[in-house]
This record gives C-alpha cells, structure tokens and sequence, in this order.
C-alpha cells in the first residue's frame, strides 16, 4: 500500500473564544450526519473491553469519520483500538481477533485513510477466502468511504472476467478479492495495472507480484502453523495482537453430538423441534450433501434454501442476500 502523507499538529494558538466556535463547528458536522438508529443489542466484553478511545483520537480525516459514524459504529472495538494506530504508521500488522469483534474495521479503516484518491491507481488490495466474504468486505468500504470518494472494486470468481479487466481501466483504489480471481487478471497481464503500482499457494504467487515497500496486515481469528513461515517470509517486523484467550464469543455456548452417520438428520431434526432456532447455517464438506440435506430438511417441514460452489453467482448473491434479510430460516451450504 501506499505510503500515507504526513500530517503535522499545528499549535493552538487560538484564544477561549475562538477555542468555542471550533468546538461549536465540531459540533455541527456531527449534527448533520445521517446516522442509523442506535444499536441497542447487548454488547459483550469481546467488543467492550476497550481503554477509552475513541475515533477522533486517531486523526482520521473528517470525511473518514463521517463515514463511521454514518455506518453506526460508535466507538472503535478492542481490535480496532489495538490496531488502527499501528497500521497508520505503516507497519505490518499480525492479528488475532474473535469472529464479529470487528477486525474488517480495523484494516478498512487505515486503508481508507492512506489512499490518496487524486492518484489513478490501485493503492490496497484486500484478499479473503470466500466470495460472500469478499461483497461483504467490500460493501463495509463502499459505505466507509462514502465521503471521501475512494473507488472500491469487488472481484470474484463466477463473474465475468472481462467486466472486470474493463473496470480495472477506471479509476480504482481499493481492489476486494478472492485470490483465485486475482490470480486469473495476473495471467491476463493485468499484474502492472492492478498491482505494481503501488490462500498458501496462491498468496504466495500473488506477494510475488508486488512491491517491496509494501504493507501487510494480516487479521484472523486462527492461524495454522503455516501462516508461521508464511509471516516469516513475508512479513517485515511485523506488529502482533492477539486477542483470543478462546476461540468463542462470551454468550455462546458450543456443544458437540457424536453422531453414527444414518442419525445426522434425525439429530438435526431432534435440534429444530428442540430448540428455539431463529435462524441456522449448516455446513457440509460436499456440494452433493449439500443439496440433499436442503431437500431432505424441506421434506421435514422447514424452510431451507442453499448454496454451494457448482451454482451460478448471481443465484448464491440472491440466496444469500435473501437468507440475510430473514426471508428464510436454514441456510445449507459448503
């Protein structure tokens, strides 16, 4: 990523008065933000625990903050406050955070911070495993930089690869994508457009193609022994957070039913009529279970949709989005 520009902290010369009316001013940009209801859901310490800090303190640029706080993120998340200030100064960054503690915000935002949009070019790449996550994430910056006027790109595999040759000759800042795609504009020789200015396998080869100036922020919630000499290859000095004393977020409980194979289903089926289920995701290790455990969940009276990797994109985008809106109760996918 592109170095930032360094900004310098003028001293206040300004008298009591003037001293108001700035913070009057303050006041006003605030007033006219467009801000979402307030999020009154309950808040565990895995969001709470924080030192105090909050947004302002981190000197983003006002139409950064106006983004936040038009998203309704109040205040920075422990993640977020850990990290922010580090990936400001430019250093690589090795994080572990629990799943939904907000760790897209903790890179999304010194991302957005850094890109300098009166440059035409590619200024971050932010690669994740799984398409869904990838219009996710991207969604989170669209939103996030609404004020500042970053372009965002989101590219996946099952989207026409052309459109998105022909995108990469608009102006782009921000790059979200899964690293097989990525892989796939490089062999179009797309590598100088998309990258040089400015998963094992297949990271490896994508590392390859950028510069040596560049910064890596790296945020899981685990990390296989792999990614040890994957950081040691790759990462300079990196800074490291870890944020997991367990892996799962305080009120949830986990339990495991050892189950022979033929009683899955009526497992599944004791848990539905059992349990007060708003809404479930049931993971299966082939597109084949995938299907049949849909049509076998639809034959017990439940409503189901489902996806999986053979489906045309479009259709998966629909599903999810609509699973997502509360349009269905079980989602069944690989």
């Amino acid at each position: 990523m592109a170095a930032a520009t360094k900004m310098e902290n003028p001293i206040n010369h300004s008298s009591p008065a003037t001293g108001d009316m700035k913070a009057e001013n303050d006041q006003g940009w605030k007033a006219k933000l467009k801000m979402p209801p307030k999020d009154q859901r309950f808040k565990t310490s895995d969001v709470t625990n924080t030192k105090g800090n909050e947004f302002e303190d981190f000197c983003l640029k006002r139409d950064l903050l106006m983004g936040i706080f038009e998203k309704g993120w109040e205040s920075p998340s422990p993640i977020q406050e850990a990290s922010i200030p580090i990936a400001l100064t430019g250093r690589d960054i090795l994080a572990r955070a629990k799943n939904g503690t907000g760790k897209t915000g903790a890179y999304a935002i010194p991302i957005l911070e850094r890109v300098d949009n009166t440059r035409d070019e590619v200024q971050a790449m932010c690669v994740v495993p799984t398409r869904e996550l990838a219009l996710q994430t991207s969604q989170i910056l669209i939103e996030l930089s609404k004020h500042i006027g970053a372009k965002v790109m989101v590219t996946t595999g099952g989207t026409n690869l052309k459109d998105d040759i022909m995108r990469l000759y608009e102006p782009v800042h921000v790059v979200v994508a899964t690293p097989g795609r990525i892989l796939d504009l490089m062999n179009k020789n797309l590598a100088d457009k998309l990258l040089s200015q400015d998963f094992k396998g297949m990271l490896d080869n994508i590392i390859s193609h950028l510069p040596n100036d560049r910064q890596i922020l790296l945020y899981s919630a685990t990390f296989p022994l792999s990614v040890e000499q994957f950081m040691k290859k790759y990462l300079h000095s990196p800074y490291e957070i870890n944020l997991m004393d367990e892996l799962t977020l305080k009120g949830v409980t986990q339990y495991y039913a050892f189950v022979q194979e033929k009683q899955k289903v009526h497992c599944l089926n004791t848990l539905f009529s059992k349990l007060q289920i708003n809404q479930s995701i049931i993971f299966c290790n082939s597109t084949q279970r995938v299907e049949l455990l849909a049509k076998k969940i639809t034959e017990l009276g439940y409503s189901c949709f489902y996806i999986h990797a053979r489906m045309n994109q479009q259709h998966r985008n629909r599903v999810f989005h609509d699973f997502r809106q509360g349009l269905c109760r079980n989602l069944v996918c690989s």
